[in-house]
């Protein structure tokens, strides 16, 4: 009697787990669609001196020299949501005169279009925040 139950567990049980593996791949399908990667991200960078504003167009994954600012966009994605879409993307910047060897990238990290105060870029010269990207 109580390999009958089992074997009748065992079969309710894998039914579940079937259900349950493929929720996971139509839920992964779906968020793959949610985010696009992109060719170019357009930054804007302020001169914090002069009071300018230079607005540049980098490639994913090459280096732009900004006067003593080495930047890469390494990701960046837009989302597919609503009317407002969220704009991120993963950034190293380097500043090219500073003389501390401990500290590789003045920025590493993720940042985002609508809400730049989230990962701020600091730097006592620069600011640069995400405009866009695209393709």
């Amino acid at each position: 009697m109580h390999s009958k139950k089992n074997i009748i567990l065992g079969k309710v049980s894998l039914i579940f787990f079937v259900l349950f593996i493929s929720q996971l791949i139509f839920f992964n399908a779906f968020t793959q669609d949610d985010v696009i990667n992109e060719e170019y991200a357009e930054l804007n960078i302020l001169d914090k001196v002069s009071s300018k504003t230079s607005s540049i167009s980098i490639r994913i994954g090459e280096e732009f020299i900004f006067q003593n600012l080495q930047i890469n966009v390494l990701k960046c994605r837009n989302s597919k949501f609503d009317d407002d879409p969220e704009v991120t993307a993963y950034m190293q910047v380097k500043d090219l005169k500073s003389k501390n060897n401990n500290k590789v990238f003045i920025f590493n990290g993720w940042t985002f279009a609508s809400s730049p105060s989230i990962r701020p870029f600091d730097h006592p010269i620069y600011d640069i925040w995400l405009k866009k990207c695209f393709s």
